[in-house]
């Protein structure tokens, strides 16, 4: 079971893919006896384990912004503002979620922020989402956790490569464009498509 945002020769490795969404609800379909690698997430396949119960054999990959948040940092964050909820993005290190009032993917965390009357969050995950949630609801406050170091390596160095000036370009010139094998193409779709059937 790989996480969507491997690549496609992972992808076409895999029995299933998930999104940090619907990896519950996935491995909780797949039999008891049998044995579940989970890659490439290990913290995010952490999450999965404590939430259902199963025992995955987890790959040591991790997302490099969720490994920078400082639990320190955002303790004396909840001090300094302790009617803030901290949220949080299940790819976050266990010693992280712990403090957590919610935890969930990316559009999770928006329609909690919306649903909700609290007026502060602390919010860890990739600080992109914070624009999407003041655009929500502008009244409330929304705080990036803080990194480990003074270094903004919570922010995605790999999302901030795109651009609205790069995307219409490569939809204007067509260009660059990614070629797979059609056999790479065939053998990731497969377990996309199971992905989607699972996840019905």
């Amino acid at each position: 079971m790989s996480y969507i945002n491997c690549t496609a020769e992972i992808k076409a490795m895999s029995d299933v893919i998930c999104t940090s969404s619907n990896a519950v609800k996935i491995i909780q379909q797949i039999p008891a006896e049998q044995p579940i690698i989970f890659a490439p997430d290990r913290n995010l396949g952490r999450y999965v384990m404590a939430q259902t119960g199963r025992e995955l054999l987890l790959w040591q990959g991790s997302c490099i912004v969720h490994e920078t948040f400082s639990e320190k940092k955002i303790l004396a964050l909840k001090v300094a503002y302790p009617e803030a909820e901290i949220i949080a993005h299940p790819e976050c290190e266990a010693s992280v979620l712990q403090h957590a009032s919610y935890i969930g993917s990316t559009t999770a965390l928006l329609k909690y922020v919306q649903q909700r009357s609290t007026q502060q969050f602390i919010v860890v995950t990739e600080p992109g989402i914070i624009h999407q949630m003041q655009k929500q609801v502008p009244h409330k406050l929304f705080i990036p956790a803080p990194p480990t170091n003074s270094c903004n390596c919570n922010e995605c160095p790999h999302m901030r490569l795109n651009t609205l000036e790069k995307l219409y370009l490569a939809m204007q010139n067509r260009a660059p464009e990614i070629t797979l094998p059609p056999e790479i193409q065939q053998a990731a779709r497969q377990p996309i498509e199971r992905m989607l059937a699972m996840s019905q």
